[in-house]
């Protein structure tokens, strides 16, 4: 499992509306995405128009190129690129971000328990 997260900017003038479309995004794009490999996907915007999106995915490139061969991407990215400060797809222009820390894999690595619940009593 892969954990991605990336970054991208809104249109300042633009926020509310974004909020508003993914409030209740298509359920043909919702399926596409969880067909295609994406789990626990998040976005989260703030009010400067930074947007951070996290994954977790089996492998994110096999993931995104089989969301270009649904026939929803297209469609949706075309209604979304208004949004974006950047020209283009805005699935294609996120900045994936590197992960420097991630709790769970350094407790597991020093051999601690990675939950209160399962330290002896």
């Amino acid at each position: 499992m892969t954990r991605v997260c990336f970054v991208s900017r809104v249109r300042p003038d633009r926020l509310d509306e974004y909020r508003t479309r993914h409030a209740a995004v298509w359920p043909e794009m919702l399926e596409a995405l969880r067909d295609t490999g994406w789990r626990d996907y998040s976005l989260f915007l703030s009010g400067d128009g930074l947007l951070v999106g996290y994954l977790e995915t089996d492998d994110y490139a096999a993931a995104q190129e089989a969301m270009t061969r649904t026939a929803v991407n297209p469609r949706w990215q075309a209604e979304m690129s208004e949004f974006f400060v950047d020209d283009g797809n805005p699935d294609e222009g996120f900045q994936v971000l590197d992960e420097v820390f991630h709790l769970e894999d350094q407790l597991r690595a020093a051999g601690l328990a990675t939950h209160p619940q399962e330290l002896p009593a």
